[in-house]
């Protein structure tokens, strides 16, 4: 648009200087032809020109043109010093120059927020993995000490099964009746007895002390258990370490107050009688009470108190 601003204003002023060339050339036109016509009233003969006065005009006005023209392709028609055209190299345009400002502005605060959410997002990683890393080193050490605790405690249970106390019950040693009742099998190996509820003879290595259910059992001595078991025809029963390779079976028992590798002292409550196992329907509740010798069995009424 600024150049066609710039070509319409060469044209005009060329129109311009064309008209005054020709309104200069009319006027001395003019003035030749009244000078001469005064002249021809002296002069009857005297011709004016025209074609040669044109062709001078025409000469003049293309002289004229060219030096517009000349000029105009000088910049010396049309030239703003102060004028540039927008958004070319030359302008200095300060609104531009704020909006670039700006964009940039804009950029590096949105990439400095990235960076700075980048870190965070690492840093929380860094974070979680680190708690991660800590809660295992806790379950570890936690199940490396409940096992050590484990293993101690095992061990202490294995060595207090393994540790005989000091235990003493020589030829002499007498025992103390578990519970108070009647005998209603004797012990005999020497010839067989009757049982009322199999209904036949055999041997007895025990006595059978008849009892009520529920009622409780005492150690007939000083002792270690060592074996608790169940046996279908003595119902639950445990074995007890009396010393000097002797030890005592108590049958037909329930509500164990005693563990295996427990040490107890005469007297003491070791459970309670149990409703009797189908072998001893007809004898009722009682209690099977057995005493042995390196394995051999000895009768324990010859001990009792």
């Amino acid at each position: 648009m600024r150049r066609r601003r710039r070509s319409s204003f060469r044209k005009e002023k060329a129109i311009m200087l064309v008209s005054s060339c020709l309104v200069l050339t009319a006027l001395t036109a003019t003035g030749l032809y009244v000078r001469n016509r005064g002249q021809e009233k002296e002069e009857d003969n005297y011709i004016v020109d025209f074609t040669t006065l044109d062709e001078v005009n025409r000469d003049k006005a293309g002289e004229a043109q060219e030096l517009g023209e000349q000029q105009a392709d000088a910049g010396e028609l049309d030239y703003d010093p102060s004028f540039q055209e927008a958004n070319s190299g030359k302008v200095d345009n300060p609104d531009m120059k704020m909006l670039g400002s700006t964009a940039n502005a804009g950029e590096q605060a949105a990439a400095e927020q990235a960076a700075a959410e980048a870190a965070q997002a690492e840093a929380q990683q860094e974070a979680l993995a680190q708690e991660s890393q800590e809660a295992l080193e806790a379950n570890a050490s936690d199940a490396i000490a409940k096992t050590d605790d484990g293993n101690e405690t095992a061990k202490r249970d294995e060595d207090a099964m393994n540790t005989v106390p000091a235990l003493d019950f020589s030829e002499s040693d007498t025992l103390v009746w578990p519970i108070v009742g009647n005998v209603l099998v004797n012990y005999s190996m020497d010839k067989t007895v009757f049982f009322a509820t199999l209904q036949q003879y055999k041997y007895n290595p025990a006595i059978i002390i008849a009892a009520t259910q529920g009622e409780g059992i005492t150690a007939a001595a000083d002792g270690q258990v060592t074996t608790i078991y169940e046996d279908p025809e003595i119902g639950t029963a445990v074995i007890m370490n009396l010393g000097d390779g002797y030890e005592l079976t108590y049958g037909q028992l329930t509500d164990l107050t005693v563990a295996e590798g427990d040490v107890v002292t005469t007297g003491e409550i070791i459970g309670k009688v149990a409703e009797p196992t189908k072998y001893y329907s007809v004898e009722g509740c009682n209690v099977y009470f057995k005493l042995t010798k390196d394995g051999q069995p000895v009768n324990p009424l010859n001990r009792l108190s």
